[in-house]
């Protein structure tokens, strides 16, 4: 079955009112690309419903780096699914590694996120992967299984999986196309075992600074139906390079 491409863009705490110039640059490489490639941004909090206005009737579609498990409340400084959606947003990433570390969230907490975007009627980016220190252990697949097993919501595939090596991340290492054709095609068989036929429709992105100079090899790996990109998605060109693999 065919799954559309996504190439995701995660800003994480970067951006100002100025990067709007980036945004806008992305609309318009965006339009000379493929129409089976999706592409979104996740700008910071701040830049979201500026950059949902600005994207509106494009190519490009403008999502939340996270969600509270509950639609409203005594939650300062978080932010509900509901007013994602409200902003114009159509899509949000949860129990993304830096999360997962920096605020302690566990796989219960990412799944009840999970839920939440499925609630506002989010696409909702799952984040799954592994240490350094568990992968040299043997545990890789022992931790992503894991995380998948309790992170992601039950019921229909209307989810994206995102396999970020998190030794990988911001430090220019990627693992080899071996390794990562591995553990994607160890998350599809996960999918199948749990919701069948279902699975095959459930795009897996990978994640661990992807760049315009490997982005050919990754995206053509098995499995692989996309990208969630980091540093890169920050500079246009360089965030286009990888989404015009495509072409």
């Amino acid at each position: 079955m065919a799954r559309r491409s996504l190439i995701a863009g995660n800003w994480k705490m970067n951006g100002l009112a100025a990067s709007v110039a980036q945004l806008d640059k992305i609309i318009a490489g965006a339009a000379r690309l493929p129409a089976a490639v999706d592409i979104l941004v996740c700008p910071p909090f701040t830049l979201l419903a500026g950059f949902a206005a600005r994207a509106k009737g494009t190519r490009v579609a403008i999502g939340g780096q996270d969600c509270h498990a509950k639609a409203s409340g005594a939650h300062t400084g978080d932010i509900a699914a509901e007013m994602l959606a409200d902003a114009h947003a159509t899509a949000v990433i949860v129990g993304h590694s830096e999360r997962r570390q920096d605020h302690h969230e566990n796989d219960a907490e990412v799944r009840t996120k999970a839920m939440a975007a499925r609630r506002a009627g989010l696409l909702t980016i799952v984040c799954v992967g592994e240490t350094r220190v568990e992968r040299d252990a043997g545990r890789a697949r022992d931790v992503v299984g894991a995380q998948l097993a309790g992170s992601l919501p039950d019921g229909t595939g209307d989810f994206v999986v995102a396999y970020e090596p998190v030794w990988a991340i911001g430090k220019g290492l990627t693992p080899t196309s071996k390794d990562v054709a591995d553990m994607h095609g160890f998350i599809r068989g996960q999918l199948a075992a749990r919701f069948g036929n279902l699975s095959e429709t459930v795009r897996i992105l990978y994640g661990g600074s992807v760049k315009a100079s490997n982005a050919s090899e990754l995206l053509a790996i098995d499995n692989v139906d996309g990208a969630l990109v980091g540093g890169a998605s920050l500079n246009a060109e360089e965030f286009l390079a990888i989404a015009g693999v495509y072409r």
